[in-house]
């Protein structure tokens, strides 16, 4: 799993669209090993952001949930208290 990737679904307020682009740029990084692609390969590599943003879109639309939704403040700040315990502060 990519440590950058985050949860994007059920969060008040919802994901932007920057948050999923990011989220597939991480992943598509991830799966090619690139992290900047040659010219040879960044129209494939762009094409591959795209296609799974847009999935990423279509699955988040889809998701149903009885949970209320999460506070990203709160989450981030959880988060951050999660990070100090374990590498300290």
């Amino acid at each position: 799993m990519c440590r950058n990737i985050r949860t994007l679904f059920n969060f008040e307020p919802p994901a932007t669209e920057l948050e999923i682009r990011d989220a597939s740029l991480q992943f598509v990084r991830k799966l090619s090993g690139f992290n900047v692609p040659s010219q040879a390969n960044e129209a494939a590599f762009e094409q591959a952001v795209e296609q799974v943003a847009a999935t990423a879109r279509v699955l988040i639309a889809s998701l149903v949930t009885s949970a209320p939704a999460k506070n990203r403040d709160e989450e981030a700040a959880k988060a951050r208290a999660r990070s100090i315990a374990r590498f300290g502060g």
